[in-house]
């Protein structure tokens, strides 16, 4: 049974939403450690919500072209 682009979506979301809380605690530790100071809380989330929308766009486009060649693979098979 293939997933829905909804499901796809979703899926894509629930996944992104906890990397962004995971890796918004982390570039508050990681990126003034490499001589990133003086980013605040504001400037941090806006980088997060960058790479959030980046992210949730590869999911998605990911996991759709999956999606799209296992259903022609079981329909070449069910033939």
């Amino acid at each position: 049974m293939s997933q829905s682009r909804k499901g796809s979506l979703i899926e894509a979301l629930i996944n992104v939403a906890i990397g962004f809380s995971i890796n918004f605690v982390a570039n508050l530790i990681i990126l003034p450690a490499v001589g990133l100071k003086g980013l605040t809380l504001e400037n941090n989330f806006y980088i997060g919500c960058a790479f959030t929308v980046v992210s949730v766009t590869r999911t998605y486009v990911i996991r759709r072209w999956f999606n799209s060649i296992i259903e022609r693979t079981a329909r070449r098979l069910s033939r």
